[in-house]
């Protein structure tokens, strides 16, 4: 009897926590590192869209050395943000950092550095992120410019500047900007 009890108690447990686990794990909004996006709208109407999930700094190191222990070492190829990889999609032909790219969907990733940060932009889609293992797929690999932001960033951000025909894509977090010019 003490083990149909057991048994019975144990069912029912799952039974009621299974559904509520699902239900949060398909909430991105509830996630520590929630759901975001931003995108930039060109004069004659065509756009770029970014999704990706921001983390928060929590008070760590994020960007530096292995040796530093930074989140994100230097050298070392990024998810740009987490959870899923960062999505990229436009439905216009560009230029980003002087390099083509058709209309279409892609995921982005990164390569921090002090001085230099690198921009990949890849074909694959609907990939967790990391680890990398996608150059096969890749379009393009893109210098971004660096500078200090103006005060510290908590909460990883991806925005863009607009001016007519051209975006300014940038990542902040931290005390770092990461930017490259987008144009049509």
């Amino acid at each position: 009897m003490k083990k149909f009890a057991l048994l019975a108690a144990s069912l029912f447990a799952i039974a009621t926590l299974a559904p509520a686990q699902m239900s949060m794990a398909q909430d991105k909004s509830k996630r520590p590192s929630p759901a975001a996006s931003a995108a930039c709208k060109f004069s004659d109407g065509k756009t770029i869209k970014v999704d990706y999930s921001s983390p928060r700094a929590k008070g760590r190191k994020i960007f530096g050395t292995a040796s530093e222990k930074a989140l994100v070492p230097y050298g070392e190829i990024w998810r740009t943000g987490a959870n899923e990889a960062t999505t990229f999609v436009t439905d216009a032909n560009l230029k980003v950092g002087g390099k083509s790219l058709p209309a279409g969907s892609y995921t982005i990733f990164t390569i921090p550095n002090a001085g230099k940060w690198t921009l990949i932009i890849n074909k694959k889609t609907a990939e967790w992120g990391i680890p990398y293992k996608y150059e096969a797929d890749e379009l393009a690999r893109v210098d971004m410019q660096v500078s200090k932001t103006a005060a510290p960033v908590e909460n990883f951000t991806i925005a863009f500047d607009e001016a007519g025909s051209k975006c300014t894509l940038r990542l902040d977090w931290e005390n770092t900007r990461a930017s490259v010019e987008i144009t049509k």
